[in-house]
């Protein structure tokens, strides 16, 4: 029995299978739901283990420049962290203790207090405003009288005997109910239960902060084997990273804080609001807090001013105190100190504060963006969980190539028009041409070899790219926006020649894809820009059936524009033989403009298609034809290969 051969692949690329909706979730969604809902039952279970562990953990942050100081001045590991511990626990004494005696300070005078806001009241009621609500509110009774029904009045029933001689009420006997003294040991449990849980929690804290401070290497080592010690080094060198980077973050956020606090209690100290220092230790603890934190710290202390004040003049500086030093500090000193506040998107913080609130009430507030910045930084470092950093960085979650061809893709020219308008006052139009639009033209016609791209969305992304060309008509394209605006008279490059400048000079000739006559268009306008006489010839105008019927015009160079993604440009070698027949004395450079450039080398192109100039990228083919048109470059020599790594893992500049 003889045996079949294999198969030979088809070049034609596969249709995509189409499957139908399932009935029920396939397990690949289930399972993460289902581990997340662990992970949040878990932590909401835990919380009373879990929020110390997280405090100790933030701590550690803290604390580690601090032992990692006394251990090169040869203090050793154990005396180190214990006197970092012992410093950290002395502070917090210090600010609880200095917390209650104030508490009980202002709990004296609240009867006083309580005086001045009803007398102040008592004066807003005779102000034209207090009028105008009492007005109002007396329209209100009016109507909600007028709708009540008089009750039917009820009619007299006949006495009885018995009624009508009633007899002698009972004498009441008083009973009084005394308590039973509570012993020693009761009144000490009613006192000590109170503050029994916060003790516990602050000891579970400090206990875990020793044990962290103290076998931090280790602990080290097993979160780079669980994080992937396939790459020691790139893994090693990450988590040292995103160590440093969080202490410098926390104690960066920790002073600013401090000193938040020390200046609203000196602003309100100088106010002669009372007990200044609760209010600045509490404002510091409240700029913790996203957002709330601000208000909730002014409220407070606007409170009390009104409540100490007989008049206005307390309240109107306690405001102004805080509408001048929180936009100060938010809006101007953090962005110095540690660039973007967070490294988060501001709807992640959002998240990340409903989100912990939740889960662990007041305390997960607190450390609702303490907690996310350690995701997002372990996002940032470790491959496995990138996902943390695409969805609560303040990073762009797509490239600028990404995100242009995503925009035409979706048929949205308007939005890239806007990106565009971004991009171009960090760079050229040359530049964002080439880093930017082919590059997403090479993603469409990657889309398009595999087969997913319809009829009508290559329509849209013609379309979509040449209005895009035409708005781009005006642009200055050998700088970006911002250095045209700032030197409007800057010299221009040397003119070409005469010769050059008439249409039809340079003719670009698009490939078979359907992206290349956009970037025909694309490398036209850049040539016109530089006083090149161009003009993009369709494939179709140089087929077989119609090459004898093309007229060249004045052409002297011809440029072949191709975004072919694999294989052997067959139909370009057989188009640049036609073109040759036709214009032998002309000059011949190529462009192929694959994506995935990997797969021809420079030998595979020129053995593919004969061209005098080989070129890879727009750049080249620009700077070639701008060099041929000067007579700076013979025929017969090749343009430089300018291949520049645009950042596909480093965005531009958006």
């Amino acid at each position: 029995m003889a045996l079949r051969s294999p198969p030979k692949p088809s070049l034609v690329p596969p249709r995509p299978t189409r499957i139908a909706a399932a009935g029920t979730p396939t397990q690949a969604l289930t399972s993460p739901i289902i581990v997340a809902a662990l992970i949040m039952a878990g932590l909401y279970v835990g919380r009373d283990v879990l929020i110390p562990i997280a405090i100790a953990i933030l701590l550690s942050f803290v604390l580690g420049p601090l032992v990692n100081l006394l251990r090169r001045w040869h203090f050793g590991r154990f005396l180190s962290v214990a006197a970092s511990v012992v410093l950290a626990l002395g502070t917090a004494a210090s600010l609880a203790t200095l917390i209650g005696v104030q508490l009980a300070d202002i709990a004296k005078d609240v009867p006083r207090y309580r005086s001045t806001i009803e007398r102040k009241i008592e004066g807003l009621n005779d102000t034209p405003a207090g009028r105008l609500a009492g007005y109002v509110a007396s329209i209100g009774r009016t109507m909600h009288e007028s709708h009540e029904e008089p009750k039917p009045e009820a009619k007299p029933e006949p006495k009885s005997d018995s009624q009508a001689n009633p007899a002698p009420p009972e004498k009441a006997i008083l009973v009084e109910v005394k308590e039973r003294v509570p012993g020693p040991v009761t009144m000490a449990g009613t006192l000590i239960s109170p503050i029994l849980h916060p003790l516990a929690t602050i000891g579970i804290v400090f206990v875990v902060l020793l044990f962290l401070l103290m076998q931090r290497e280790d602990l080290r080592d097993r979160m780079i084997r669980l994080a992937g010690s396939s790459d020691l080094h790139r893994t090693t060198v990450a988590m040292d990273d995103a160590a440093k980077r969080l202490s410098r973050y926390f104690l960066v956020q920790l002073g600013l804080n401090a000193a938040f606090g020390l200046v609203v209690g000196i602003g309100l100290y100088g106010l002669g609001v009372p007990n200044p220092v609760l209010w600045g230790i509490f404002s510091a603890l409240m700029r913790f807090v996203p957002y709330v934190g601000a208000f909730v710290s002014a409220l407070f202390p606007l409170a009390l001013a009104a409540a100490i004040d007989p008049g206005w003049s307390m309240v109107i500086g306690t405001l102004i105190l805080f509408l001048i030093l929180e936009p100060l500090v938010g809006h101007f000193i953090e962005p110095m100190l540690y660039g973007q506040s967070t490294g988060m998107s501001p709807f992640a913080v959002l998240v990340s504060a409903l989100f912990w609130t939740w889960l662990w009430g007041p305390v997960g507030l607190l450390l609702s963006t303490p907690l996310t910045v350690c995701l997002v930084v372990l996002g940032r470092h470790v491959d496995k969980l990138e996902f943390l950093d695409v969805l609560f960085g303040d990073r762009p979650a797509l490239t600028p190539v990404e995100n242009f061809y995503q925009r035409i893709l979706a048929d949205d020219p308007d939005e890239a028009q806007e990106h565009a308008d971004l991009i171009l006052k960090t760079c050229s139009l040359t530049t964002y041409y080439d880093e930017v639009v082919v590059k997403g033209l090479e993603l469409a016609a990657r889309d398009a070899a595999r087969g997913v791209l319809t009829t009508e969305q290559k329509n849209d992304i013609r379309a979509s790219v040449g209005g895009l060309i035409e708005e781009m008509a005006d642009r200055d394209d050998l700088r970006s926006d911002t250095e045209a605006k700032a030197d409007p008279d800057a010299p221009r490059p040397d003119p070409v020649p005469e010769a050059w400048r008439p249409d039809g000079t340079v003719l670009c000739v698009a490939g078979r894809s359907f992206v290349d006559e956009s970037a025909c268009a694309i490398l036209a306008q850049l040539l016109a820009k530089r006083g090149i006489g161009t003009r993009v010839v369709p494939f179709a105008d140089v087929a077989r059936a119609r090459i004898d019927a093309f007229d060249p015009g004045p052409a002297q160079l011809i440029c072949i524009v191709s975004m072919a993604i694999s294989g052997e440009p067959t139909h370009l070698r057989r188009l640049a033989d036609r073109l040759r027949r036709k214009l032998p004395r002309a000059c011949f450079v190529l462009g192929l403009w694959q994506a995935d450039d990997a797969s021809l080398d420079e030998a595979t192109r020129r053995r593919a298609v004969e061209a005098d100039i080989h070129v890879s990228s727009l750049k080249a083919a620009v700077e070639a034809v701008v060099a041929t048109a000067h007579g700076t470059r013979s025929p017969a020599e090749t343009a430089p290969e300018v291949e520049t790594e645009f950042a596909r893992v480093q965005p531009m500049p958006v």
